[in-house]
């Protein structure tokens, strides 16, 4: 009896077989969806003074900024070849070998550092309040990260490490492990799997996706929502976020298997263990040690965040009206009170 769980076999990464239309593609725009109606929201319960206008351009210029930042960085950290630096307009270009195959490779933490740069030059050229309006952007954000790795999970990618655990799963692209190993037999002895004649076998592994689906969003996102009404000081979401996502990412990482061609970038006590097969406690990936810095970097904000000027939350704007009450003309009577500010700070 096989005490695992086999892929689902009707899952493929094209929403039709044999199309460009794929199922990542299309969790990438339902996590954006998501995230804008979520914010929406939070402007019409506070009334807060921000046009629908104002709403799309800041989620344009944030998605934009999100794209360019999670490919290049992709590229940059996590590509060990120098296919790249030698043919640089590989890094936007969806084909490979004739082949339609996407954008291959995104980096979350380029992701972040892509979107808060645009959304800040954003809210700069606009004279918004930053921390203010940042605090609504991460307190939406997050629910859709439970869509981006489900569509990780329908690759059938990002895999954890080998597991005995009932709900481990087979997945078809995982790599197979020689059946010389010790460990490895040891492994397929334990969750039914008869190996006898084989050289390779393919073991159960952590769905370490459906766990960042879970923990880095829902309930990262309900965390982050039920403190959106009850924060101290202005900025206070933002720190609640990059600290949260890092703690939750840096644990899930030890169920995840690093990429073979990186393996541990920190080791403070070496190990020749193999990475499907145990992730020492002192050793840490790349992805641990860029979450390891969005601790810090949270923690660290959280302190200069409480000690700023006009540092008080202001719950509900009473003077002005929920952005889909705004009619047509006073949206243009405000862009021209903005303009006569503009020429004021000039």
């Amino acid at each position: 009896m096989l005490l695992s769980i086999p892929f689902p076999s009707w899952l493929t990464p094209e929403i039709i077989p044999g199309t460009i239309i794929r199922w990542y593609g299309l969790m990438y725009v339902v996590a954006f969806g998501i995230a804008y109606s979520l914010f929406r929201k939070q402007v019409r319960e506070r009334h807060f003074p921000l046009t629908e206008d104002a709403v799309a351009a800041l989620f344009t210029w944030g998605i934009l900024g999100l794209l360019l930042g999670a490919r290049i960085f992709a590229t940059i950290v996590y590509e060990t070849s120098d296919i790249y630096r030698r043919q640089p307009w590989l890094i936007f270009w969806p084909f490979r070998n004739g082949q339609f195959t996407g954008l291959q490779g995104m980096s979350y933490h380029g992701g972040v550092i892509g979107c808060v740069t645009a959304v800040l030059i954003y809210l700069h050229i606009k004279h918004f309040d930053k921390r203010e309006i940042c605090d609504m952007v991460v307190a939406a954000i997050p629910l859709g990260y439970t869509f981006g790795r489900l569509g990780n999970f329908i690759n059938a990618e990002l895999q954890g490490r080998v597991t005995t655990v009932p709900w481990g799963m087979i997945f078809p692209n995982a790599q197979q492990l020689s059946t010389q190993e010790p460990w490895v037999r040891a492994v397929a002895e334990k969750t039914g799997i008869d190996i006898a004649g084989a050289a390779l076998v393919n073991l159960p592994r952590h769905p370490s996706q459906l766990y960042e689906a879970l923990f880095e969003g829902v309930v990262l996102w309900a965390f982050l929502w039920f403190m959106r009404n009850r924060k101290p000081f202005k900025g206070f979401i933002i720190a609640l976020y990059l600290a949260g996502y890092g703690l939750v990412r840096f644990i899930i990482e030890y169920f995840r298997e690093p990429d073979s061609a990186l393996g541990y970038r920190l080791e403070l006590i070496p190990n020749s263990l193999p990475v499907a097969q145990a992730h020492p406690l002192l050793s840490f990936s790349t992805g641990q040690i860029l979450n390891f810095m969005m601790i810090i970097a949270g923690i660290i904000w959280a302190f200069i965040a409480a000690r700023l000027p006009d540092r008080q939350v202001i719950r509900v704007y009473p003077d002005s009206k929920p952005v889909s009450s705004i009619s047509a003309e006073e949206r243009q009577e405000q862009r021209k009170n903005r303009r006569r500010l503009r020429k004021k700070l000039r």
